[in-house]
């Protein structure tokens, strides 16, 4: 049934290792449901936006799986939900009451957009009109913000007033614990141990516990806590809480709060996409990526599902490329990660109590290997393309965004397209992904202004 379901045979995989690589990319992205409560538990109720937050990545996933048969996860997206809690309802909305159920109505509207925008294949036709040099420059940039998401959440990397950020000190012992961490997973991957990374994590966190046992660890409580016990009814106070009234009174306002959930979601979306699929060999000889429209249906009814339970837009998680690392190749990786936010629900305190120092060094090894896409970079070609691919590599992580990284990639491209006497080779819908990105930038302007 699997292998008909998946097609394993063909994309050269087994159920263990479809199965490992699931729990690996589950357990990388874990962390999203601590954080997402905490971020919107600041407006709305925090315990109902975990039950949420775990249905709606587990919906969305599974029509990734089976829809698109792909190996890639979704959940509530980082950024997001604190643009969700922070700017949009504590912010824009502060004087209304439940701001909430407005933002949730723009997340709701947004998602019916994709919904629309995938019946139309545009989204699919953004991702096949990106050149391929700028394709390998995103999977690169990727690569780095994964891996500095990695070192931050470990404390290698830390904020520094004089330089901005900084080295983290061997005095604390979760920089020290990643780093014996990523050893831990490089030995594993050399031998061929299978579920090298998933077993690297683990035994990374079991070190950890070993040592808040004798006491040297001190930071956090690293043992599981059930004494709180099950919360599921929470979520009768996030689910179906929309308010159109408000939309319809207040439609400018309205209509520009969707635009920027939608604008994000978007090119977070295509970026990782890019990236998870060249890293798992899945495109094609043209740079395409196969059923391309399916995996933004996924991503479109996370989204639609998750406003109506009671969470931020849901996204691809660029955390799957630690489960195509671990060998994942399929849809089976992706059944099973939504399986285990299923599961999640349930057992909380087991999956919260997983430290970040144990999960960092997956996300540090999986950005190197993301990072050797550069080697294919064309950078004594096309002006455009080698610089289009550049900003796509240096502007996410040092940007802290996806998005950003490819608005300043086709900007670029497509300007020194038209210098270069080139203008021929832009595409149409490139020619409308460099207008959203003009009109974007104009916005920010605006309303720095």
């Amino acid at each position: 049934m699997l292998e008909k379901c998946f097609k394993l045979k063909e994309h050269g995989t087994t159920v263990k290792r479809e199965v490992l690589a699931g729990l690996t990319t589950f357990l990388t992205m874990a962390y999203i449901l601590a954080v997402n409560p905490n971020i919107l538990g600041t407006v709305m109720n925090a315990n109902g936006v975990f039950v949420a937050t775990a249905l709606a990545s587990a919906i969305a996933t599974f029509v990734m799986a089976f829809l698109a048969n792909y190996p890639i996860g979704l959940s509530a997206g980082l950024g997001l939900n604190a643009y969700f809690a922070y700017t949009v309802c504590l912010g824009e909305l502060a004087a209304e009451e439940n701001p909430f159920t407005i933002a949730l109505t723009a997340v709701f509207c947004e998602g019916i957009i994709f919904i629309i925008l995938s019946f139309f294949k545009f989204r699919e036709q953004i991702i096949n009109s990106i050149p391929q040099n700028l394709k390998y420059g995103i999977s690169a940039g990727i690569g780095l913000f994964v891996a500095f998401i990695g070192m931050q959440n470990a404390h290698i990397i830390v904020a520094n007033d004089a330089t901005i950020v900084g080295l983290g000190s061997f005095s604390d012992l979760d920089m020290v614990l990643a780093l014996v961490g990523l050893i831990i997973i490089a030995a594993l991957v050399h031998y061929n141990v299978t579920g090298g990374v998933l077993i690297g994590i683990i035994a990374t966190w079991i070190i950890g516990m070993i040592l808040q046992a004798t006491g040297a660890y001190t930071a956090a409580n690293l043992f599981p806590d059930f004494s709180q016990g099950l919360q599921l009814g929470a979520i009768s106070e996030t689910a179906f809480k929309l308010n159109f009234g408000w939309a319809a009174k207040h439609l400018i306002q309205f209509i520009a709060i969707t635009f920027s959930f939608l604008y994000v979601d978007l090119f977070d979306t295509v970026g990782t996409v890019v990236g998870v699929a060249d890293k798992a060999g899945l495109l094609d000889k043209d740079g395409n990526l196969p059923r391309v429209g399916q995996v933004f249906m996924a991503d479109a009814v996370g989204t639609t599902a998750g406003a109506l339970l009671g969470t931020s837009t849901v996204t691809s998680f660029v955390e799957s490329s630690a489960g195509v690392a671990a060998g994942g190749r399929t849809g089976l990786t992706a059944l099973t990660t939504g399986v285990m936010f299923l599961v999640s629900i349930v057992l909380s305190p087991l999956f919260l109590a997983i430290p970040s120092f144990a999960t960092a060094p997956a996300l540090i090894y999986v950005g190197m290997l993301m990072l050797m896409s550069i080697a294919k970079v064309k950078f004594d070609g096309d002006i455009a393309d080698s610089v289009g691919a550049y900003l796509a590599v240096v502007m996410m992580p040092l940007a802290y965004s996806i998005a950003t990284g490819i608005m300043f990639a086709v900007l670029a491209w497509v300007i020194l397209k038209v210098i270069t006497k080139k203008a021929k080779d832009v595409s149409p819908v490139m020619w409308i992904v460099f207008a959203l990105f003009v009109l974007r930038i104009a916005a920010l302007i605006f309303n720095f202004q």
